[in-house]
């Protein structure tokens, strides 16, 4: 489970705008793979009720529909907009009462609390594509988008989360009270609240509730994140930066409310944008830019178009345009 001049008080994903390629480590199997086998009868689970949920979408009312839609895209928010964009990458800041708002659409999103989240995907920029990256995608397409999270995670990812500086998470009362309270937060929004409230509300039957707005959306929202970390690594163009293997790829940027253009985040991961485009294909930027316009969000970081257009020039594919 998604971004970020060279002084210490820099994010280590941002120092001098470098990535880690895949050919400067060694990609070492000599750590045993190790199954997490409640994780896998979990997800199996999981997937079988989603499945289920599908046969039940003709039974649900208009407005369980409406508000499954409503919970994807807010629990969604929560590691786009907060999670990774805020919290991982500080690419912009936001008022107490949107960090308030983000971290319980993050606790919707149930993909481990912020801290951690916002650890691992640190880690997975800095040492992108080797074994310290928990969901390296040299390991093939399955293990980077679910695999990952069904073994142990690999003795360098844990090496390298614990030399991170990470002060700044740990002084966001936010984070550290999610993080706190996280699973009685997780039962409530991720579980309850979806499903109770379509009966409490308008009469849906809790079985629907339970499965469409619920244990569907929470599969859908779960998915589009992973393929941030499967396909929008394989497929696409690389029109920044030829040497790493985050591509763009559109069907991840729109089933992911933005976070699909991933060769532009991570040559240029203090973005708030995680794209050139602002907010084409990109719902997580209205988002932010509607923040800012509310005074809840400010110093939203952005990159020059013209480095935008000097680094595609030289290390790009040659694939890229503007507009």
């Amino acid at each position: 489970m998604m971004a970020a001049d060279g002084s210490a008080g820099l994010l280590e994903d941002e120092c001098d705008l470098q990535e880690t390629h895949t050919h400067s480590h060694n990609q070492s199997r000599d750590a045993p793979v190790v199954l997490v086998w409640r994780n896998v009868v979990l997800m199996s689970v999981l997937h079988i009720a989603a499945v289920y949920a599908l046969f039940l979408i003709p039974s649900a009312s208009a407005y369980t529909l409406l508000w499954t839609v409503f919970c994807f895209v807010f629990s969604a928010l929560g590691v786009t907009a907060g999670a990774h964009r805020l919290w991982s990458h500080r690419s912009y800041k936001a008022s107490l009462p949107l960090r308030i708002f983000l971290a319980v659409a993050n606790s919707m999103a149930f993909q481990n609390d912020i801290y951690e989240w916002s650890r691992d995907h640190r880690v997975h920029h800095k040492y992108s594509e080797t074994d310290a990256d928990p969901h390296n995608a040299s390991r093939g397409f399955f293990f980077a988008h679910i695999g990952w999270l069904l073994v142990r995670k690999h003795p360098n990812v844990i090496k390298s989360g614990q030399k991170l500086e990470l002060s700044d998470l740990k002084n966001d009362g936010v984070v550290m009270f999610q993080r706190r309270f996280y699973k009685p937060s997780v039962v409530v929004m991720c579980f309850l609240i979806p499903a109770v409230l379509p009966w409490f509300l308008w009469a849906e039957s809790l079985w629907v509730g339970f499965f469409v707005p619920t244990l569907l959306r929470y599969m859908l929202v779960l998915n589009a994140t992973w393929l941030v970390n499967s396909a929008a690594h394989m497929w696409g163009n690389r029109p920044y930066d030829v040497h790493i293997n985050p591509r763009e790829n559109n069907f991840v940027a729109f089933s992911a409310i933005g976070e699909g253009f991933h060769n532009y985040h991570h040559t240029f991961p203090y973005d708030y944008s995680t794209s050139e485009f602002g907010c084409k294909l990109n719902l997580t930027t209205c988002f932010i830019d509607l923040m800012c316009v509310l005074g809840l969000a400010k110093d939203l970081r952005r990159v020059p178009t013209e480095l935008v257009m000097a680094r595609a020039k030289r290390t790009g594919d040659g694939s890229h345009r503007s507009g």
